[in-house]
């Protein structure tokens, strides 16, 4: 693979002695990892972890995962390791035991947000943004598949969020960038790069900063980080946040064996992952404090006025026994969706929603048809589901993905229900009985396109 010469040049000045090796680890296909859902498997499988990632594992090789059912579920998903750093941020600098509110600016497809829903606690709310509509709507379909319930979805430029003054405790910022740590994943990056692209991108990196600073509490914790190696886009626009801001940098505990290289420039700690030295593709990070301490919200006498709608007793009473703990939630209802949103959540997420442009709230749970109700994908991949509510059944793995496919299976069952379909005891999503024959009631949007093998290979990631 050939590479621009501006940049080749720069790599070698950056890393000296260490050149060749980087070059050559660049010619190698990249690792292997997933992350899995602690809420949905406890599974430890015997095979290399990720060392800065609790849930993080290498796999020996890339299997077909659009063919393994668990993955659909929300049991695992796919990330690249390099990028489950953001836990070790987390976790050396937050308070990760206490409520937060947490916003994932640039969240699509999903990677950081569901890293970010494990780690923080139930009683946290997350906003996970994606400003372009058709990449937040993979990323709703990522967040509600991990089925948290303490998400909010949203799609809007960067800039409305100075509508959220000093809203949120942390903020992780994984900017787009000119792209240089992917390179030998997508080869199309190389193509796009030039020294005109990472001025761009840096010149874009400050007004996004600038753009969303107003939003983060005082006291609160920015995570910015890349998948590019060039200080312009790093180190230098932090560097450049922090004079602005007076934000303070804020350093963390390595471990030498994870290979992750540390570097310093104008007072900033950033950390540096190249693919010579980690098993994981180019990526950097950088943690930073805002300045003054946070206040405590002054609370007005008045009645406050609400976008949130609750939804009627009656339609509580319906769908009321279909998560655990119902009465830790909030039911509201837009238009015909019925959703839940922990109840203690519901001024915060009423405030998001009459700020911002919220396409998936919380655990969407039925849609009202007249009289009757008809559950969502959402509830069926909840992790608060109450099964026991629902008549289930098994499928294999060619049922599973016919499921998936969207097409119509036969169980050999007889009904007029709705059945919470299974694979591995783990939920995909509701089907309806009407006599002797089986509706699919897949998202269509989330279908699997490609055709089955004839051979279906036999999965076992998480026994491995």
């Amino acid at each position: 693979m050939q590479f621009p010469i501006s940049f080749t040049d720069r790599m070698q000045r950056l890393l000296g002695s260490d050149y060749h090796h980087f070059m050559k680890a660049l010619q190698h296909a990249p690792p292997i990892s997933i992350r899995l859902n602690p809420a949905k498997t406890n599974a430890r499988p015997n095979i290399s972890k990720v060392p800065w990632a609790e849930y993080g594992y290498y796999l020996p090789e890339r299997p077909s995962f659009t063919l393994d059912p668990l993955l659909h579920a929300g049991t695992y998903y796919v990330q690249e390791a390099s990028s489950m750093f953001l836990e070790q941020a987390l976790k050396q600098v937050v308070n990760l035991e206490q409520p937060l509110q947490v916003l994932d600016l640039c969240g699509a497809p999903g990677g950081k947000s569901t890293h970010l829903a494990s780690l923080i606690s139930s009683d946290s709310l997350q906003v996970s943004n994606e400003v372009i509509r058709s990449r937040a709507s993979v990323l709703a379909e990522n967040v509600a598949k991990w089925g948290s319930g303490n998400v909010l979805v949203t799609s809007n430029d960067p800039r409305d969020f100075g509508r959220l003054s000093d809203f949120f405790d942390v903020m992780v910022v994984d900017a787009p960038c000119s792209g240089e740590g992917m390179f030998r994943k997508d080869p199309q990056a190389v193509n796009e790069w030039s020294d005109e692209s990472v001025n761009l991108c840096a010149q874009r990196q400050q007004r996004i900063l600038m753009d969303v600073w107003d939003a983060l509490k005082p006291g609160g914790i920015l995570i910015y980080s890349t998948c590019t190696w060039n200080e312009q886009e790093n180190e230098e626009n932090i560097a450049w946040l922090a004079e602005q801001e007076q934000a303070e940098s804020l350093k963390l505990t390595l471990q030498p064996e994870w290979g992750v290289k540390p570097s310093q420039l104008k007072g900033i700690e950033g950390y540096r992952f190249y693919p010579h030295q980690v098993q994981g593709e180019g990526f950097f990070v950088a943690i930073v404090r805002k300045a003054g301490a946070a206040e405590e919200a002054a609370s007005h006498g008045k009645k406050k006025k609400y976008k949130l709608t609750l939804a009627g007793k009656k339609e509580q009473a319906l769908v009321q026994d279909w998560l655990n703990n119902p009465e830790q939630f909030a039911w509201i209802q837009h238009g015909d969706i019925i959703s839940a949103i922990p109840a203690h959540l519901f001024e915060a997420a009423d405030k998001v929603f009459q700020n911002l442009y919220v396409i998936y709230a919380g655990t969407e749970i039925a849609e009202v048809k007249g009289k009757k109700l008809k559950p969502l994908q959402g509830l069926a991949l909840s992790q608060h589901l109450n099964k026991a509510a629902f008549e289930t059944a098994e499928l294999d793995l060619e049922q599973a993905l016919r499921y998936l496919r969207k097409e119509d299976i036969n169980l050999g069952i007889e009904g007029n229900d709705w059945l919470l379909l299974q694979y591995k005891n783990t939920p995909l999503g509701w089907a309806k009985q009407v006599g002797n024959r089986m509706n699919n009631y897949y998202t269509k949007e989330w279908r699997i396109r490609m055709e089955l093998p004839q051979e279906l290979p036999l999965f076992d990631l998480l026994n491995s």
